[in-house]
């Protein structure tokens, strides 16, 4: 039982860190009042964005560690560029939030594909990514070394540390507050001197800038290709943000949660104790068990207040 768990737990981090960047998006979108449930197009926007990059500078630079850091960066612009569609329909033109969050999600898939056709010559994107490898000395500590710090990548100390910061700024600094003001309580936080719409239109543009990052984690770790799609993980990052009641640390434990459920659906067959399993019924498991989490605690959720509702400083 013990070698199992020693097995999948490291690839559960790998599978763990895009969904929560992806998820921490969501949550700065909903805390400023703006349901985002585009997240599935725009990591499907960052993970071409950075998969084209990468594609390019590696034939131009082959060998080059600073392409990689150079393919995330632009991923993140990307994801920001496209984000702000949904900004501004949801927030200028009052348009309902759950519909253009769709149009995003349609509207990257097509896109996406068909720039990569006509750019490469195929819908499919080959890059070479971060190479795993164990940290020196913790990867040697007795039980925690096998589980934490074997197999792991830059990317996910990147993104546990963006983790760390995203709790600070929420809940320790003036513009959290404001922030989560603007999705609780919109009409006195313009009573208080917030710009709404500017905190709404920062709190999108993050869920962009986290979601394209997540995208392209998910190209430089275990993919290596772009296909066209992120195989609903934007989904499973909302049904997390949901399960972890919008609280960092609560989608913390919701995406690690979710990503023992897609380890176990994806390295199955590798692993002899759970190979006997029918595929078809660990491949459907993640979804499953997200339909099952969100049946249990949707009815002790609690999200902000406003978000989803379109803010008219005219109204009161």
């Amino acid at each position: 039982m013990w070698n199992t768990i020693e097995q999948i737990f490291p690839y559960a981090i790998i599978y763990t860190i895009p969904l929560l960047i992806t998820a921490l998006g969501g949550l700065f979108s909903e805390r400023s009042g703006v349901v985002n449930i585009g997240l599935e197009g725009l990591m499907v926007v960052g993970a071409f964005a950075g998969a084209f990059t990468i594609f390019k500078l590696q034939a131009a630079y082959p060998n080059e560690g600073w392409v990689l850091w150079a393919g995330l960066l632009v991923a993140v612009l990307a994801g920001v560029l496209f984000s702000l569609l949904h900004a501004f329909a949801s927030i200028n033109l009052s348009a309902d939030q759950v519909i253009s969050g769709t149009a995003i999600n349609m509207i990257a898939g097509a896109i996406t594909i068909f720039m990569a056709r006509n750019m490469t010559g195929s819908g499919n994107i080959r890059v070479n990514g971060f190479s795993p490898f164990d940290v020196p000395g913790f990867s040697d500590i007795p039980v925690l070394g096998p589980l934490f710090f074997t197999k792991t990548y830059w990317t996910t100390w990147l993104i546990l540390l963006i983790l760390a910061l995203c709790s600070f700024v929420l809940y320790k600094t003036a513009f959290g507050l404001r922030l989560r003001a603007c999705g609780e309580h919109p009409h006195a936080a313009e009573a208080a001197g917030v710009n709404v719409k500017k905190m709404r239109y920062i709190g999108v543009m993050i869920s962009g800038a986290f979601s394209g990052l997540g995208g392209a984690v998910i190209i430089l770790t275990y993919a290596g290709e772009f296909t066209g799609s992120v195989a609903g993980l934007g989904f499973l990052a909302l049904a997390a943000l949901i399960f972890g009641q919008w609280r960092p640390l609560g989608v913390l434990a919701a995406t690690l949660f979710f990503g023992f459920a897609t380890t176990v659906a994806n390295v199955s067959q590798v692993i002899p104790s759970i190979a006997v399993v029918p595929p078809i019924i660990l491949k459907v498991f993640p979804y499953v068990v997200t339909l099952l989490a969100l049946m249990v605690f949707s009815k002790s959720s609690r999200a902000p207040k406003a978000a989803g509702e379109p803010y008219d400083s005219g109204k009161r």
